[in-house]
């Protein structure tokens, strides 16, 4: 009796080790799986905005006065008062592309979208809504993962002092400096508000593999800036209503629900189950026609017994793969 309890209770640490080891699998390499997908969607959406964009330019008719040689850049106009009017043009809307960033000294080109939810997060780079965009005057803010979901980030802090960092965008092309390496906690949000010149701000999580730090790196704008777009003042002003209480997330943002994950948990466990039920039963009524017949256990016969895991083991890895997507929602930190 004591043996079974023994041998159960390994059998059950044996299965919690292994699940654990998976979930760490998918976090590390699985993740990526679906940001690849996302980045190659939205690296053709933005190659068609591109597209739109300088076809407008080209059949333009108005010769106002320009801030940037930029063959994308959309025509400006200088106010009476001497400031750069707003352009006209689309709000991007979140989970639009809004971006091409590109840091030679990591080798990392990748599709910057709008917002920093993690349904966002998972894609690519997130802008945060609140900041202006990418060579615009103001601190611009993007976050992104550094060890899960394709890890953009995962070597920021391998970029030096002087490397450059490129932004492709509607507006055209724009390159930072960078000027400064920071460690912050996540509720200093202060590194997200306007510092009085014109920054990029990149953000990841500090060390690798925990969320307990922010690491940010600071870049300084070559040239002048463009204007923003008409009506994009309104819309960071609405964004930054949020209470903003970290720099991943305002306080408002809704938590995922459980109930995806527990019942994805339950249907993996149930084709486990199911697979293991299947292959006992073979087992037991091979071993009763054995003791039938008189003949002995061939080793195809053994090995036929094993026919359900053929079957319900990829079943169970696609169920599992999508109880760990729903369960990763559940978790306070996405590295």
């Amino acid at each position: 009796m004591l043996s079974r309890i023994l041998g159960a209770i390994g059998r059950t640490l044996i299965t919690a080790g292994t699940l654990i080891l998976l979930f760490v699998a998918y976090q590390l390499w699985g993740t990526g799986l679906q940001t690849q997908q996302s980045q190659r969607e939205l690296g053709n959406e933005f190659e068609q905005l591109l597209d739109g964009a300088a076809t407008s330019t080209t059949t333009s008719t108005s010769a106002p006065t320009t801030t940037t040689t930029d063959p994308f850049a959309p025509p400006t106009t200088v106010a009476t008062d001497g400031s750069v009017a707003p352009v006209q043009g689309t709000l991007p809307a979140e989970g639009d592309p809004i971006a091409e960033i590109q840091i030679p000294s990591i080798g990392i080109t990748r599709t910057v979208v709008s917002g920093i939810s993690l349904d966002q997060l998972k894609r690519g780079p997130g802008h945060y809504p609140e900041t202006p965009l990418p060579g615009q005057a103001g601190n611009v803010a993007i976050a992104g993962h550094r060890t899960t979901y394709g890890q953009p980030f995962h070597n920021i802090d391998k970029i030096e002092v002087g490397d450059q960092i490129t932004f492709k965008t509607l507006q055209g092309t724009f390159v930072y400096e960078v000027t400064e390496h920071l460690v912050v906690s996540p509720d200093q949000v202060e590194v997200l508000q306007d510092q009085g010149d014109n920054r990029i701000t990149l953000i990841a999580c500090e060390p690798k593999y925990s969320a307990a730090q922010r690491y940010i790196l600071i870049g300084k704008l070559e040239g002048q800036p463009v204007p923003m777009i008409e009506g994009q003042a309104e819309a960071m002003a609405d964004a930054a209503k949020i209470d903003q209480v970290s720099i991943d997330e305002g306080s408002s943002t809704p938590r995922a629900s459980k109930r995806p994950a527990v019942l994805w948990g339950l249907a993996a466990a149930g084709v486990w189950l199911v697979t293991w039920l299947a292959q006992v039963l073979l087992r037991r009524r091979m071993r009763k026609d054995a003791e039938l017949t008189g003949e002995p256990v061939t080793r195809s016969q053994r090995l036929f017994t094993w026919a359900p895991y053929l079957v319900g083991l990829p079943v169970f890895l696609v169920v599992l793969y999508v109880f760990f997507e729903n369960f990763g929602r559940l978790l306070p930190g996405n590295y």
